[in-house]
């Protein structure tokens, strides 16, 4: 799939018509597209599993994630989007939403003076969106600063293919493995390296949220570990609490770092963080 020129299944051009479309991803078993069409702007995803190589084992679950956000989607009461089946796997549409994610957002922030101080409107805006979503009984997952789209009149959190928060069949489900390590909480590193499974939680939403602002303010990771780590590597430095010693500039710099603490029960809670920005 990834070696040749995807296209849009039947099923989603039969539904959408589109007059315009444009490959945003293709990778990891996600084919993401950018289409408008009468219907409106749309985000059309398309899952796939990747096949086993010399290096990774296989992923099936990827199949899966297209149809498994569709469902988190309904739960949380979105309109306008559909999910379905194809034959190499699953695929949804959604509303496409306009703006820079956080990290392209705070670009101008990373100089080596830090001279640009980060604005705690964004980051109250992110907290914001996330918010939301814990206030619906839902823990994100995956939280990073791709799926954190500015727009010009409120911040979107978006990739909700491995939020928990309620049933989801069973055709479509898949175990939560973690997620990308820079982002991970040290428990749930901890847990995926013991069990090779975690339950995605808001306090680690806190600590990828934390760890999303820093490396967003300053192009640094939390923890320290080599770029060409294996994942098992990356998750011991994660689990251990090896932090770099980098603040971010600017007021955020402190509640940063208590978003970062080691201990769950140590970070701020979701409210906290929303009256400490405001």
């Amino acid at each position: 799939m990834s070696g040749s020129t995807p296209e849009l299944p039947i099923v989603v051009l039969d539904a959408l018509m589109p007059t315009y479309s444009r490959l945003v991803l293709n990778r990891r078993g996600s084919i993401v597209w950018e289409v408008e069409s009468p219907r409106g702007h749309y985000a059309v995803k398309v899952g796939y599993p990747i096949e086993a190589t010399a290096d990774w084992p296989a992923q099936p679950w990827t199949a899966l994630a297209p149809a498994r956000e569709g469902v988190v989607l309904h739960h949380l009461g979105f309109r306008d989007f559909a999910y379905g089946e194809w034959e190499q796997g699953t695929w949804n549409y959604q509303p496409w939403r306009h703006g820079p994610d956080l990290y392209d957002l705070w670009e101008p922030c990373r100089t080596p003076d830090y001279s640009v101080a980060p604005h705690t409107s964004v980051a109250l805006d992110c907290v914001t969106a996330l918010a939301e979503l814990h206030a619906k009984g839902w823990a994100h997952g995956d939280v990073q600063p791709a799926h954190f789209i500015v727009g010009l009149e409120r911040t979107y959190l978006i990739d909700l293919a491995l939020a928990r928060g309620s049933h989801v069949p069973a055709g479509y489900d898949f175990p939560f493995r973690g997620c990308l390590v820079h982002y991970e909480a040290p428990e749930i590193a901890r847990s995926v390296l013991d069990t090779g499974e975690a339950e995605p939680t808001p306090e680690a939403d806190i600590y990828a949220l934390g760890a999303s602002l820093l490396i967003s303010a300053t192009g640094w990771r939390a923890v320290e570990y080599p770029d060409d780590a294996p994942r098992p590597v990356q998750r011991e430095a994660v689990a251990n609490g090896r932090r770099r010693p980098v603040k971010a500039p600017g007021e955020l710099g402190d509640l940063i770092d208590a978003m970062l603490s080691h201990a769950p029960e140590d970070r701020p809670l979701i409210g906290e963080l929303v009256k400490a920005l405001s």
